[in-house]
């Protein structure tokens, strides 16, 4: 039997790969933190998690449809929130502000990956683009850039660009999930 005897399409295919992916994502209920905060941040930790691990999957959850693992997905997301005084509008009005910064982050790690890859496979572009950034900062054009450089160059902070995205990805959640808290006044 053929593929094609299963799915009628491509956009078939990529919503049953996008439904695989959401099943990983899914929270066991045994495992569903009764909190607002902890249950949000569990669930958006677990979807970059997936997200990153299958690139492809940012640009393509658009075009998928939602499959039985993506609604069970979203329905987790509004009972994390169950417990709060938000109405409906707002779960959802927050669900999305999540999903996005999720989104996001996800690939700007995606990304930063795909330049360590590259990177790794030639190393004289990354000297060339080093160069480049150099002299465009030595014109005295860029002076925070400049700072920053020298900043880092005094005091050795620069870390691994994926440890950096993984500590941003946290400070950023926390940040958002206490924004989220205040705006929406939620005790």
């Amino acid at each position: 039997m053929t593929l094609h005897y299963y799915v009628r399409n491509k956009a078939d295919i990529v919503a049953l790969m996008q439904d695989a992916i959401f099943e990983g994502v899914l929270v066991p209920a045994s495992e569903f933190p009764p909190g607002w905060r902890d249950a949000v941040a569990l669930i958006a930790r677990r979807t970059r998690d997936a997200l990153v691990g299958h690139p492809w999957a940012v640009s393509s959850l658009n075009q998928a449809q939602f499959g039985p693992n993506a609604m069970r997905h979203y329905e987790q997301s509004l009972a994390a929130l169950a417990g709060t005084t938000l109405s409906y509008p707002q779960k959802t009005e927050v669900t999305a502000i999540l999903n996005d910064y999720v989104a996001g982050n996800a690939s700007h790690a995606i990304e930063a990956q795909e330049r360590l890859r590259t990177a790794s496979r030639n190393p004289r572009l990354v000297a060339e683009a080093m160069a480049y950034g150099e002299a465009l900062v030595s014109t005295g054009d860029f002076p925070e850039l400049t700072a920053l450089a020298e900043h880092a160059r005094r005091t050795g902070s620069g870390m691994a660009p994926l440890e950096h995205l993984e500590r941003q990805f946290e400070t950023g959640l926390a940040a958002l999930l206490d924004g989220i808290e205040q705006h929406y006044a939620i005790s």
